[in-house]
């Protein structure tokens, strides 16, 4: 994006608004990227890091509100792509007054833009959030959310990982299975949890060595250091920690026949999943299998919310991920261009429509 400038980015990837949000006395300084609405609202969840530049925020967040669109056209979503980020010290104390102050800036968009739980955010954070804006989907049951979601997220990338198994082994029978899982964070931890209940055999890492070390204790699985974890011989590869871990220096080092993990934005670059597919390693687009969360919070937004149906509708990220893999065979292509075609033939399709009540509504 430095070479080719803010608006030839947002150009090229037709992205529809970017909104910088400034407030000194609360110190915020955040980031909202709209990609598009044209399947309705935009949503994404509200990322907290602390970003070497400026640039570097904005680019995360006209990347990651992308790929949320593309997350929700795959998933058969009627909602568009948006992402907000706040460039601030994850761990920082006085969270009220600076998610407050967001949620003011987001209340002015008047629902074009709607948002959760991110990277380095909490539900306690979107409670503040609501305080100001009624357009947040993660909260807490007791304000008319789901709850945690990360259980659910991990299980929409475990169903993708036995879609993945059936294409790869020719069952999606995960028992006896080993998967090096990189990051266990809230969505790698319960993944961890519900692996484990399959029988499948485990190999974690973090950066966080003593959350690992509660898992090994609790689950008796395996740990490597985590710059192991790439050369580790296993039958999966689970990135679930931060993107752009599949690139020229890693790919070479894995020893697995798939690669599904709940992280955004896996690849460093494009031409990353051509070299996966060049290995002989089948990749799940990280943005169909890791959709299960969004899916479950969004369940709400069409009336009473049902645990039960929001469960079934994550669990169709196994029928999405085959769908994936099957254009990918039909097409000759590799699976990262298959999804791509698969949400932007829906974009394309629900534009249509929209088109067809537009032209009526002219006669």
């Amino acid at each position: 994006m430095k070479s080719m400038g803010i608006f030839n980015y947002m150009r090229k990837y037709r992205h529809e608004n970017l909104f910088l949000c400034q407030d000194d006395k609360a110190d915020l300084m955040a980031v909202i990227a709209i990609h598009s609405t044209v399947l309705g609202p935009a949503m994404g969840g509200t990322r907290v890091l602390n970003y070497e530049s400026e640039l570097d925020a904005i680019e995360d967040a006209l990347r990651l509100s992308l790929g949320m669109t593309y997350k929700y056209a795959a998933a058969g979503m009627n909602y568009g792509g948006a992402k907000a980020v706040v460039m601030t010290d994850p761990k920082r104390k006085d969270r009220e007054i600076l998610f407050r102050t967001l949620g003011k800036f987001i209340n002015r968009l008047g629902g074009k833009f709607r948002t959760g739980e991110d990277v380095g955010t909490t539900l306690e954070d979107m409670e503040y959030l609501y305080m100001e804006t009624p357009y947040v989907n993660t909260l807490p049951e007791y304000l008319g959310g789901v709850g945690e979601i990360s259980p659910l997220t991990a299980f929409g990338v475990i169903q993708g990982m036995k879609a993945c198994a059936n294409a790869n082994f020719g069952s999606d029978d995960l028992k006896g299975k080993i998967i090096a899982l990189q990051g266990v964070g809230s969505v790698g931890s319960s993944m961890v949890e519900q692996l484990c209940d399959m029988g499948a055999s485990l190999i974690i890492t973090d950066v966080n060595k003593s959350a690992v070390d509660n898992l090994v204790k609790k689950f008796k699985v395996q740990k490597v250091a985590p710059e192991k974890i790439y050369s580790v011989e296993c039958d999966i590869f689970s990135p679930c920690a931060l993107g752009a871990i599949l690139n020229d220096e890693t790919i070479p080092k894995l020893k697995c026949k798939i690669v599904c993990g709940a992280a955004n934005n896996q690849l460093k670059e494009a031409r990353h999943g051509d070299l996966l597919t060049e290995n002989g390693i089948l990749y799940a687009p990280d943005y169909v299998v890791n959709a299960g969360g969004a899916i479950y919070d969004a369940d709400r937004l069409i009336g009473e919310f049902n645990a039960k149906r929001g469960k079934a509708k994550v669990a169709r990220i196994y029928q999405n991920t085959e769908k994936v893999i099957n254009i990918a065979k039909s097409r000759g292509i590799p699976t990262y261009k298959a999804a791509d075609v698969l949400a932007e033939e829906r974009i394309k399709a629900i534009a249509n429509v929209k088109r067809y009540h537009e032209d009526l509504k002219l006669r």
